[in-house]
Parts: C-alpha cells; sequence; structure tokens
C-alpha cells in the first residue's frame, strides 16, 4: 500500500460514480493539498462532492506543500498538488488534466488519472468497469472517447471473451 497526492477531478469524479470506495484499497492513504480541499466544497460542486469532503473518510488527510514550483504552468490545486507530491514522494499524483499530467512528469511524479483508476479497481475485480464508465460519462467530465474505448478494450481482453 502507498500513499498518493490527488488533485480534484480525480476523486470528484469518482465519488460522483460512486467508486471512491476503491481508493483506500487502492492507497494507504490519499493525501489532498489545501487548495483541493476548498474546490471539493466550492457552492458549484455537486451536493454529495460537498458532503463528502466536509466528513472526510478516514483514509484522506488535508496537508500544504513547503513550497511551490513557480515555473508549472497549472492551476493551484494541481500546483499544490505536484508540488506535495514530488515533497513527499508519494507513489503517484492523481490528475486529469493534461497539462497538470504533463507537469507531473516533467517533475518525475508518476501519474494516476481517474480512468486509470478505474482500471486498477475494475482488475481487481472491485468494480464494473462498464458501468463505472457509463456513469463518468454522465457526468461533465471531459473524456476523450478513444481513451474509453481503449480502457474498455483493455478490459475485454483482460476479462475473456465472456466478462
Amino acid at each position: 500500500m502507498s500513499v498518493v497526492v490527488s488533485d480534484t477531478s480525480p476523486l470528484h469524479y469518482l465519488i460522483l460514480c460512486s467508486v471512491d470506495s476503491v481508493l483506500p484499497r487502492l492507497f494507504e492513504r490519499v493525501i489532498i493539498p489545501p487548495t483541493v480541499f476548498a474546490e471539493l466544497q466550492h457552492s458549484n460542486t455537486p451536493a454529495v462532492v460537498q458532503e463528502w469532503a466536509r466528513s472526510l473518510p478516514a483514509w484522506v488527510s488535508v496537508q500544504k506543500p513547503s513550497s511551490l514550483d513557480p515555473s508549472l504552468n497549472v492551476d493551484v490545486g494541481e500546483l499544490e498538488a505536484i508540488c506535495l507530491a514530488r515533497e513527499i514522494h508519494a507513489a503517484a499524483v492523481l490528475v486529469d488534466d493534461r497539462a497538470g499530467r504533463n507537469a507531473a512528469i516533467q517533475c518525475g511524479v508518476p501519474v494516476i488519472g481517474t480512468l486509470g483508476l478505474l482500471e486498477l479497481a475494475a482488475q481487481r475485480g472491485w468494480i464494473n468497469l462498464p458501468q463505472a464508465l457509463e456513469r463518468l460519462q454522465q457526468t461533465n467530465a471531459r473524456l476523450d472517447p478513444r481513451l474509453v474505448t481503449a480502457a474498455l478494450e483493455r478490459h475485454k481482453a483482460r476479462s475473456g471473451p465472456n466478462p
């Protein structure tokens, strides 16, 4: 088990898809920076996500990075998450935004996005990937259809002819 740092979107979408329970099974701890914590409670955030953030599970903690790298051209939540992940030597940063993913990779921080988290959980038999992706597509998540198709094809290949 390992520690990861999360940006807002992976948590947001896992909660909306009712599969956030896979996180403590995949990781020992999920750490979120203060900006992510605030974004999860923003008035425009869905009520279920706000409620989750108001009563954080025991496996989630909020931690501020000791310093920020101003050379990273990403939003504040991603900046805090990437810098904190690098600082604490997290196993990965959970982030979906392309610029955030690229910045994390440039910093040498492994990245896992929402689709990757869903695939990991499905590989372990904890969720039904097609159903989870169907729920995800009903949110406002900006998904590249090619990535969704590729995830489903990998799942089908792993599951065999009768998933």
